[in-house]
């Protein structure tokens, strides 16, 4: 069977590593823990930035990274049943509009009681 080109072949046969990502981390009880995200359909996956720069441009300058290659991710998130990586991401929703606070509302109750009958 002849080996298709990577432009015909929406997953490449050759599946060559990322290399050295940046991986973004969360703070755990016992130290850093890399942080798993959701695909647009839902399925749990790691995620790894080639550059501090596109991890800022993602996820604000303050998130805490480190540096892990595509392998060792993996072999990070294999255990949790996360199966997936995915290299660099994009936010995919829009920022949430500005609501603008309730008015309240002045209401009236008319309370009426009725006799028991023994």
């Amino acid at each position: 069977m002849p080996e298709l080109l990577c432009g015909d072949d929406p997953e490449p046969s050759d599946r060559s590593p990322a290399g050295p990502l940046f991986v973004p981390v969360r703070p755990g009880p016992a130290g850093y823990a890399a942080r798993l995200f959701r695909t647009p359909l839902g399925e749990r996956t790691a995620v790894g930035f080639t550059s501090a720069r596109a991890l800022a441009a993602t996820l604000g300058p303050d998130q805490a990274w480190i540096r892990l290659a595509e392998p060792a991710l993996r072999a990070l998130a294999a255990p949790l049943g996360v199966t997936t990586v995915t290299v660099d991401p994009q936010l995919s929703a829009p920022a949430p509009a500005p609501v603008a606070p309730l008015e309240p509302v002045a209401v009236s109750l008319r309370i009426t009681r009725t006799a028991r009958t023994a």
